[in-house]
């Protein structure tokens, strides 16, 4: 049966049960396939260092995956010390938070009294049970952290486990995908899975490139500024950049709050407007530079691609979600059948200008053209 001959009506049905199908394995999977997701995109960036080892070293295959394994985990364990670090000298200004905090909920509730008629003895009783409830579900709340706690551990082994195999594989995996194919279809096959790996590590490298040049825009905004603990914001907004939008109103929001307990009104919203430049630059710099125009997905489907890749995944298919639909828009412009999908999750392509054409009539004499 010739896919390309059936009904329109059709070919859009089976397009739709198509992605129901592969949406719900992936729900199913998730446990597998998210560390698998991020191991396949770290192993991205590592493939060069590995490919050196061995062509220029002569190291053997394990031992180049195993090199790159230690990369990567002095790397992560150089994070998780500088958020450490940073968060336990920030939890010695918690206090002068509270009393910051407690000045604000106090002027709220004189406000709320003013503006509503609600005595504040009133507004206690709500919180009184509030609090009442939320201490009911303690042991909830506490069976929750702990859950997130174990995933988070077996996430992180799955994912060590998944980026040794498939560094040390990478070759079977490349076979497979190519022979798996008809051989007739073979090098053409071939090019695209080379075309697509080239460009997923670039675009992968990019947006590495991408979170520390915003990292260091944002610290070096909030030093200017004066804001406490710039490093840790500037690193965590680059971080949370990843996620399109969101991210960045969200590290907006903690940088506001920052701001506010530390310094004064007029420092956040300095610190909002400064956040909305960066944003700007990054926007219509960094991203289309570093990343490249050839993977910049719209606003959109950006948008859609967070809400699936949170109900699918959690917090970390809102950050896996959008290198996901990156490779996906590389992998359907290579694709005859496939290219109106690629173009319909990128930008608009700008309409070219016509270069004016001046016609000569056939009257003119040689006099009148000198």
């Amino acid at each position: 049966m010739n896919f390309v001959r059936l009904p329109f009506l059709l070919k859009l049905s089976l397009a739709i049960i198509s992605i129901i199908g592969i949406g719900y394995i992936v729900k199913l999977g998730q446990s597998i396939l998210a560390p698998f997701f991020l191991a396949f995109l770290l192993a991205m960036i590592f493939l060069p260092i590995a490919n050196f080892l061995e062509k220029k070293l002569k190291f053997p295959r394990s031992l180049s995956t195993l090199f790159s394994l230690a990369v990567l985990l002095v790397v992560l364990t150089g994070l998780l010390f500088f958020f450490g670090s940073q968060l336990s000298s920030f939890s010695k200004d918690i206090p002068q938070l509270t009393v910051q905090a407690t000045n604000v909920f106090h002027d709220l509730q004189r406000w709320v009294s003013k503006t509503f008629n609600v005595k504040i003895d009133e507004q206690f009783t709500y919180l009184d049970e509030g609090l009442k409830k939320l201490l009911s579900s303690t042991g909830v709340i506490l069976g929750f952290t702990l859950s997130i706690f174990s995933s988070g551990l077996a996430f992180l082994a799955f994912f060590i486990i998944f980026f040794i195999f498939i560094l040390n594989y990478r070759r079977i995996l490349n076979n497979f995908i190519v022979n798996v194919f008809n051989e007739k279809h073979k090098t053409s096959v071939q090019e695209v899975v080379s075309e697509v790996r080239i460009m997923t590590k670039r675009y992968i490298i990019g947006l590495c490139l991408q979170i520390i040049i915003v990292s260091i825009l944002t610290t070096i905004l909030l030093t200017i500024l004066g804001v406490k603990y710039a490093i840790l914001l500037g690193v965590l907004t680059g971080l949370l950049n990843v996620i399109p939008y969101i991210g960045i109103f969200i590290s907006l929001l903690i940088s506001c709050f920052i701001a506010f307990a530390t310094g004064t009104v007029s420092s956040c919203v300095y610190v909002a407007i400064g956040y909305v430049l960066v944003h700007a630059i990054d926007g219509n710099i960094v991203l289309p530079f570093v990343v490249g125009s050839k993977v910049k997905i719209n606003a959109l489907f950006s948008f859609i691609g967070i809400l699936i890749g949170e109900n699918l995944w959690g917090i970390s298919g809102m950050f896996l979600c959008i290198p996901a639909i990156a490779i996906f828009k590389i992998i359907f412009e290579r694709v005859d059948g496939l290219k109106p999908w690629g173009k319909l999750l990128g930008e608009e392509e700008k309409p070219k200008k016509k270069k004016k054409t001046y016609k000569i009539s056939k009257n003119i004499t040689l006099k009148e053209m000198d």
